[in-house]
C-alpha cells in the first residue's frame, strides 16, 4: 500500500505517529523535532523536509491544526481529537502488531528481546 494512503486506512507512518504525539501539546517546527528526538532518546530524529511534507498532509486530513502563528512566520500546531483518535487507533494496531510477532517466536522457540 501506497504511504500515501496510510492516513486514510489509519496505518500511520512512524513519522506521523510521532509528530501526532508530540503534537498533543501545542508546539513549532522546531521544538516538534527536538520533542521526537528527546522522547526517543535520539533514537528518531525527523528532518525539517519530512516534518513540513507531513505537517500539510495532517492539516489537510484535519489531524492536526494550525494553534498560533507569530509575526515572524513560526507557526505552532497542535492534533485534534480526530488526531488523537486515530493516534489510539494506530497504537492499538501496532500493538497487536507485536503480540503476533511475540506469538510467533514463542511458537518458533525464540524469545522476543
Amino acid at each position: 500500500m501506497a504511504r500515501n494512503d496510510s492516513l486514510e486506512t489509519g496505518e500511520l507512518t512512524d513519522t506521523t505517529f510521532y509528530i501526532l504525539l508530540s503534537l498533543l501539546e501545542a508546539r513549532h517546527g522546531y521544538l516538534i523535532m527536538k520533542n521526537i528526538q528527546d522522547f526517543t532518546d535520539g533514537d528518531v530524529a525527523i528532518g525539517p523536509a519530512s516534518m513540513y511534507t507531513t505537517i500539510k498532509k495532517l492539516l489537510s486530513a484535519g489531524l492536526i491544526e494550525l494553534y498560533h502563528e507569530e509575526k515572524g512566520k513560526r507557526k505552532t500546531y497542535i492534533t485534534t481529537s480526530k488526531g488523537l483518535d486515530l493516534l489510539k487507533s494506530d497504537m492499538k494496531r501496532r500493538e497487536n502488531m507485536i503480540n503476533h510477532a511475540k506469538q510467533v517466536l514463542q511458537e518458533k522457540g525464540e524469545e522476543a528481546e
